[in-house]
């Protein structure tokens, strides 16, 4: 009797190891680039790109900036990103927004990018201070010879979250501005709401 309980315990223990073991297996599976599985409905790296592109398509014809670029001769403009802001329910990572916009400007090759304030810019202050001391004359980078940023890039990201029963429709909205920094005045204003997604949860049973 007291070899078939034995038995019965170390049969269920196994069991249980098995079961804990098959629940516990990791699954990665490869997707393509340029796709994204949409999880949860929330802001997603598609989404970033679909918006971006747009916006960015959006200020390099508008009048303004059109009229900015025409006009500055043998240099480009320059742009410094000032920030994006998020004002949603949700964490979205704006830096990635800014970014993308930036290289989407910069590979357009009708404006030019300078270093915003940040970890990078004092990195390439120090070094030039130090090319003055330890660097040979003729190889030394010279101060004083920033370029100046004509505009900033500035956004904000916000949402409308609209609720009935199981169902929830999200939708985005991204603002995105171009300031002349010498006069303030707005060269660019544009508004993007193109991602909507509607959320189906399943129903509670209880």
């Amino acid at each position: 009797m007291k070899k078939c309980l034995l038995a019965r315990g170390v049969y269920l223990s196994l069991l249980i190891l098995v079961i804990l073991s098959s629940c516990g297996t990791t699954s990665v599976n490869r997707i393509e680039s340029g796709t994204q599985p949409d999880l949860s409905g929330n802001w997603n790296a598609v989404d970033v790109k679909v918006v971006c592109d747009a916006l960015i398509s959006e200020c390099l014809l508008s009048p303004l900036v059109d009229q900015a670029i025409k006009a500055s001769g043998r240099r480009k403009p320059t742009v410094i990103v000032g920030g994006f802001r998020n004002e949603t329910d949700e964490h979205i990572n704006t830096e990635i927004i800014a970014a993308t916009m930036e290289t989407t400007i910069f590979n357009s090759g009708k404006l030019d990018f300078v270093v915003p304030p940040g970890a990078t810019r004092e990195a390439l202050r120090r070094e030039r201070q130090d090319q003055q001391s330890f660097a040979s004359e003729e190889t030394a980078s010279r101060l004083g010879k920033e370029i100046g940023a004509d505009f900033m890039l500035t956004g904000t990201v916000r949402i409308i979250v609209d609720r009935e029963g199981n169902r929830t429709v999200r939708t985005y909205f991204v603002t995105a501005e171009l300031t002349d920094i010498e006069t303030n005045t707005r060269m660019w204003i544009g508004n993007n709401n193109q991602i909507t997604k509607v959320i189906t949860r399943p129903a509670n049973r209880f």
